[in-house]
């Protein structure tokens, strides 16, 4: 490991980069979750998602999609 590398700059812009490619994953996933089970429909969620960027909020709103029935219930829990 090099001396930048080493740098605190250098970890937290290198922090930042891998959260926001878990993020930017989460999202995609999400997107294609709302288009399969819902339609463009789904879709028009999306940009009140986009919005969220707590890793753990996306993850469980992931995860609430496939339990979910209607977008009604979803709305609810985001």
């Amino acid at each position: 490991m090099s001396i930048l590398e080493k740098s605190f700059f250098y970890q937290e812009i290198f922090k930042e980069g891998e959260e926001r490619g878990r993020r930017q994953e989460m999202l995609s996933g999400i997107e294609m979750g709302l288009e399969v089970k819902f339609g463009t429909e789904g879709l028009q969620l999306m940009p009140e998602i986009a919005q969220i960027s707590d890793l753990e909020r996306l993850k469980a709103i992931q995860r609430v999609i496939l339990t979910v029935n209607t977008l009604d219930e979803l709305r609810q829990l985001i």
